[in-house]
């Protein structure tokens, strides 16, 4: 059976305009989440959004707006008693005053993505029957806020964090990227467990079974800290080995390509290196360090990584797990912004991923600012860009000419910290003429009684290795 596109399931966005946030910045942030709810496979019907001084205690929405977004997902629009929302008296007093009192809003039809394409509202032509089976809520909420509104609107709930793990989830190939988003989706999943029909009863203890008093829903967190507790173990042993690989590489001229998701990092990786790296328009689409060689290559070779996209909000568990990622902009020679000039957001999407790599440290790693898809810009925009930007380099990852004038960029900044030195080669030491061609340029060989002389230009930490092996 073909599956067409209206047969994706279909979600509903929720965002809280808070205080301090402006329209501009509201809106750009739920137009990523209904980027990041589309990559996961779901086309959204409607943003519901609301200002409020706070998430509601209870349900995140107020209980007018909790009524509109059931008849999105045919739900009751009500919380069980049993868990009223708990309002703070001296909260609504101090809205009151300020006027920050709680004003609604529901944009029907914006699905989010990057197409600006429309989609009807559930109940319309062509999904007469249909109702949105996911709620995707653009804040990190509590457990019993997810299964309030859970109850309230008969639909699966996922909060910004749930969404963004589990697109890592289906995207991770490595064995290094699966095993770092397990331990964060378990890390996700354990507070959100609940008890299930007489799982409360407490349990006598026993050689491998419950421990003494132990509930089932302890059981199942106490698996789940046994489980992660061994990824982990799993996980130090694949670094070790990333961390050997690494340190093969060390000396070695290196470029790492770091910025937002979907900035065109990987599309920029296939043009520079000629590698077939996955390129999809999706957020996320890469998620496993990939190294190549600059292609056409150049002696000494230059190496090219291309890092996972950085996101606003990013789940700190995912921050975490996925250091030893961005260990490769930590130990690389020059780093390459890349920005995606076409996306009016992208001066906010550049200083997060500022912020994160000086979180680590790489912030002395020297760098270039990349603005890529300028083939989507005016002539007037480019210009006020350059006026912005006058360091940056302008270019886009399809036009062949661009990416001719980046490699050369590349080229150069390598070539004007090399240094020019000879090398004697004893004739006993001959397996390490591709040694020396590897990490150097020879100029010029000269053989006598002795061995080769090699006049060579590399750059010092190179040369001090080379030298290194060749007095041992």
């Amino acid at each position: 059976m073909t599956t067409t596109n209206q047969e994706r399931p279909l979600a509903v966005l929720v965002g809280v305009q808070l205080p301090g946030v402006d329209d501009v910045e509201h809106a750009a942030d739920l137009a990523e989440l209904g980027r990041l709810v589309h990559t996961l496979g779901f086309d959204v019907i409607a943003t519901v959004s609301q200002r409020r001084g706070a998430l509601a205690a209870a349900a995140v929405l107020g209980e007018g707006k909790l009524r509109e977004l059931a008849e999105l997902t045919g739900g009751s629009g009500v919380v069980p008693s049993g868990a009223p929302e708990r309002k703070n008296k001296a909260r609504a007093r101090r809205a009151a005053e300020s006027g920050e009192g709680d004003e609604d809003d529901v944009e029907l039809g914006d699905d989010g993505g990057d197409d600006g394409g429309t989609e009807p509202r559930a109940g319309g032509a062509g999904q007469a029957a249909r109702l949105a089976t996911v709620v995707a809520v653009d804040h990190d909420i509590s457990p019993s806020q997810a299964r309030n509104l859970e109850r309230a609107t008969g639909a699966q709930v996922l909060d910004r964090a749930g969404v963004i793990i589990e697109i890592f989830h289906r995207h991770a190939r490595s064995r290094e990227a699966k095993l770092e988003v397990e331990i964060a989706r378990l890390n996700y999943v354990a507070p959100r467990l609940r008890e299930t029909g007489g799982g409360g009863d407490r349990q006598r203890g026993g050689i491998g079974g419950k421990g003494a008093g132990e509930s089932a829903l302890e059981l199942d967190r106490r698996k789940i800290r046994d489980r992660i507790a061994e990824l982990k173990d799993e996980l130090s042993a694949v670094q070790r080995e990333q961390s050997t690989r690494r340190a093969l590489r060390q000396g070695q001229r290196r470029v790492a390509l770091v910025g937002y998701t979907n900035a065109g990092k990987s599309s920029l990786m296939r043009a520079l290196t000629g590698s077939e790296v996955l390129v999809a328009d999706k957020l996320f689409a890469t998620l496993d360090t990939t190294v190549r060689a600059l292609h056409p290559e150049v002696r000494p070779r230059i190496l090219v990584s291309d890092t996972v996209g950085f996101i606003k909000k990013l789940p700190h568990d995912l921050v975490a797990s996925f250091r030893s990622t961005l260990d490769e902009a930590l130990e690389a020679s020059l780093l390459l912004y890349v920005a995606d000039a076409s996306d009016p957001t992208f001066r906010d999407q550049l200083a997060v991923t500022r912020g994160v790599l000086s979180e680590i440290g790489a912030s002395d790693v020297p760098s270039r600012l990349l603005l890529n898809k300028v083939d989507r810009l005016s002539e007037e925009e480019r210009e006020a860009l350059r006026l912005e930007f006058p360091e940056a380099t302008q270019l886009s990852a399809k036009i062949p000419d661009d990416v001719a004038a980046l490699r050369e960029a590349i080229i150069t900044f390598f070539e004007q910290s090399m240094v020019e030195a000879e090398l004697l080669l004893p004739y006993a030491k001959q397996s390490l003429i591709g040694e020396i061609y590897e990490n150097a340029r020879v100029l010029s060989e000269e053989y006598d009684d002795v061995g080769g002389r090699l006049s060579v230009r590399a750059h010092a930490a190179a040369l001090d290795r080379l030298r290194s092996l060749l007095a041992r």
